[in-house]
């Protein structure tokens, strides 16, 4: 009972970027996909999505980058100067805390980023989060607030497992010091996704229980996504993804993801990889069927207690 989400970030971020995952669907495993309503393509993007209707599509809810969906006029404390997002989760993140950053703003801000996807057309599979930011505490709750209202059933959690994020320093692999920093990145957002998951619970939303890519993110390459498929736990997961073609409008982007985004999409389409995931036992799924999937699950796991062990039946026998 192995299942995995494989969920692209940044789709509608540039046309290179939607392109990659798209490849990545078609030729590959990724079965969904978040969608910056803000993003340089995101018009590409909806349309493009309309052909591949396997393609789960969630809202990647946005602080960080670019310019507001809402009017500007309205959302003032979230803005810099020239009007767009402070360009870092940690600069977003700082002015949350400090109340700096207003949350009826916020709150109308996602609401409006929700709104454009829906009146595109999109079947919105889950909410997540930019750069992660949906999972500061106050930001968390706004997001839970737009899932009910929206009826939107689930919302990504980052619990990622410690060994996961120590596949990074594996002998022989020249990571540098950025593979620490994302490292301790991942134990902090996995923190903040322990102290936040009761919420969903209680709010009747969804979550894949297990969470993989985030201290890889940057470093996700064919070992690495090999080396997260074997250590899959039973249940269900996701892994991110963030596949791109490294063209100049993606060079003009604030983001530090490149050529490594090309690196990610040859790892998501390496020959025999689907044999891998079928000789593992592990199903694909996407984040629309993850309730179905959940049920499933449970209904195993308590069929599994309810029956009878080997040695009971010997016993008996």
């Amino acid at each position: 009972m192995k299942k995995l989400i494989v969920n692209a970030d940044d789709f509608g971020l540039t046309e290179g970027v939607n392109r990659a995952i798209l490849d990545g669907h078609k030729r590959g495993i990724i079965t969904n996909a978040s969608l910056l309503a803000n993003g340089g393509a995101f018009d590409a993007a909806v349309v493009a999505s309309r052909d591949v209707e396997a393609l789960g599509v969630g809202v990647h809810l946005n602080l960080t980058d670019g310019p507001p969906i809402a009017d500007p006029s309205l959302v003032p404390s979230l803005l810099c100067s020239g009007g767009v997002f402070p360009g870092s989760p940690f600069a977003v993140a700082r002015r949350v805390m400090r109340r700096e950053m207003k949350l009826d703003e916020i709150e109308r801000e996602w609401r409006s980023q929700i709104e454009k996807i829906v009146s595109a057309g999109v079947r919105i599979s889950h909410l997540d989060g930019h750069k992660h930011i949906h999972l500061l505490p106050p930001l968390f709750d706004v997001a839970i607030k737009l899932a009910r209202e929206f009826k939107i059933g689930c919302i990504r959690t980052t619990l990622e497992p410690v060994a996961a994020g120590l596949g990074l320093f594996r002998p022989g692999a020249a990571r540098g010091p950025g593979a620490a920093k994302q490292f301790v990145l991942g134990r902090v957002l996995s923190g903040l996704a322990a102290w936040q998951k009761k919420k969903l619970g209680a709010a009747g939303l969804h979550w894949p229980e297990h969470f993989y890519g985030l201290s890889q993110t940057g470093f996700l390459d064919a070992h690495a996504l090999n080396r997260i498929l074997r250590s899959l736990p039973e249940g269900m997961s996701e892994m991110i993804c963030h596949p791109g073609y490294a063209d100049a409008a993606l060079l003009a982007t604030r983001t530090r993801l490149l050529s490594q985004r090309e690196t990610e999409l040859a790892a998501l389409t390496q020959p025999g990889l689907k044999a891998l995931i079928a000789e593992l036992g592990i199903e694909l799924i996407a984040y629309g069927n993850l309730a179905a999937a959940r049920s499933g699950t449970e209904e195993f796991i308590k069929r599994k207690e309810e029956s009878p062990s080997v040695q009971e039946v010997a016993r008996k026998a």
